[in-house]
């Protein structure tokens, strides 16, 4: 992807606030504001670094609003959907990534189907532990209790803002109800924001259609910002209220400028390419992620990451290790030695992510099958991208040539080779590199 980019579109309606200025007899002036959103980081603290030209990050955003403060008053927000799961591992990195909100300053993080995902006692613990503003004003656990406040009040640049979380009901689940969002939003607003000049800014974890149908009923609202969108949504009138979404992997921010009094809203996506610089406390926070995942050595089993086929697989369906093939595939076992897949595990050892179960289930052998790579203290014959992470597990092949060996080679790549990791991938250039078998001058 490109590196910093804004894709502005600029509020064609008038949008009249009615907001509490500071004392006028003091002589002082409100500030120029900016409410900066994100959302969907969906576990990624930041790009895996496999391509250079990938975006997004915690690294990347705190630098972008470092650099927005200095010349103006920012409000951050995320809309929710941060974790990247449930196992021990996604939990781990979450609190990494809340870390990293709390060193942005973040006034409020709405709760998302991700987040909810983990359980009402679970985030009140981490509500607790991390001094993150968890907000919600239609979720509630299976007693009807709150799982978090409705909404928070937030002083900027001389303005009062009041900040509502809502989620859509169709990610509600057993131990977890939602209520409608518009009523709720109603409700945690009370007698009305506007009558008491406080600017309405509404978290919206909504599917698009949904996002826009809350926005058209809901004028007590000044902007709506979502949420899963798919794409991000640059900010646009819909009626009365400004809406727009921050989504896919944390790669985008969605950046609402605020009227100093009655006048048109500005607003714009930004793209968090590879021109943003890391910041430094939050390269920090990444390091201290590590330190604790190398402490904790999690599983493949407590990643989340195995793969479906590691469950319930045929006694003979296992990993027999790249040594196994070399007796009888010793040409092809040389160009493997000579490629970079053989040498896979000391490319993410010498960045410090070996640790990282994310990146060990692209860079070991057989990530969670029976035979291969289980847990870094205990799986050191299973480094690299071994014969077996493109043909299969060939335990039974090696004890009979002539069964086959389990998968397709071919059909492999794309496993992480994936647009995320390598945007660029195209089988036929990338199987020159590897080339070998019968159909190697082919």
């Amino acid at each position: 992807m490109g590196g910093r980019r804004e894709i502005v579109s600029v509020v064609g309606l008038a949008i009249v606030m009615f907001v509490v200025g500071c004392d006028r007899s003091q002589g002082s002036t409100k500030k120029k504001l900016a409410v900066v959103v994100s959302g969907d980081t969906a576990g990624w603290l930041m790009p895996c670094g496999c391509t250079s030209n990938q975006s997004g990050g915690l690294l990347r955003r705190a630098t972008y609003l470092a650099d927005a403060r200095k010349g103006e008053d920012v409000i951050y927000l995320d809309a929710g959907g941060a974790p990247g799961g449930v196992s021990p591992y996604h939990r781990e990195k979450f609190e990494a990534i809340l870390a990293g909100e709390r060193m942005m300053s973040v006034a409020a993080h709405n709760l998302g189907k991700a987040e909810l995902a983990l359980g009402a006692e679970a985030l009140r613990d981490l509500a607790r532990r991390s001094n993150v503003p968890f907000i919600s004003a239609n979720a509630t656990d299976a007693d009807g209790k709150a799982i978090a406040p409705a909404s928070i009040d937030v002083n900027a640049g001389g303005r009062r803002m009041v900040v509502v979380g809502v989620l859509s009901p169709r990610f509600a689940s057993a131990g977890i109800k939602i209520s409608e969002p518009r009523q709720a939003v109603l409700a945690a607003l009370g007698n009305g924001a506007k009558k008491d000049g406080r600017t309405v800014i509404v978290l919206a974890y909504l599917p698009e259609d949904e996002l826009n149908a809350l926005a058209a009923s809901l004028p007590e609202a000044d902007a709506v910002i979502g949420g899963p969108t798919g794409q991000a949504v640059s900010p646009r009138a819909v009626g009365p209220v400004v809406v727009g979404a921050a989504t896919n992997k944390g790669k985008f921010l969605v950046r609402l400028d605020v009227p100093a009094a009655a006048g048109t809203w500005g607003g714009s996506v930004v793209e968090l390419g590879p021109t943003f610089a890391d910041a430094a406390d939050q390269r920090q926070n990444v390091t201290t992620y590590l330190d604790r995942l190398a402490k904790r050595d999690f599983s493949a089993a407590e990643s989340g990451l195995v793969d479906v086929l590691a469950a319930g697989t045929p006694a003979d369906y296992r990993v027999a290790g790249s040594a196994s093939c070399a007796a009888c595939h010793e040409a092809d076992q040389k160009v493997w030695n000579a490629s970079q897949h053989s040498h896979a595990f000391e490319t993410i050892k010498s960045k410090g992510f070996h640790v990282d179960p994310y990146c060990q289930s692209c860079h070991t052998t057989g990530y969670g099958l029976p035979g291969g790579f289980e847990r870094l203290s205990v799986s050191t014959l299973q480094l690299g991208v071994g014969c077996e992470s493109c043909h299969g597990p060939s335990a039974a092949h090696v004890r009979d040539p002539k069964r086959r060996t389990t998968w397709a080679a071919a059909d492999q790549c794309v496993r992480c080779h994936d647009h995320e990791n390598s945007p660029t991938f195209a089988y036929a250039e990338y199987w020159a590199r590897v080339a070998h078998g019968r159909n190697a001058g082919k």
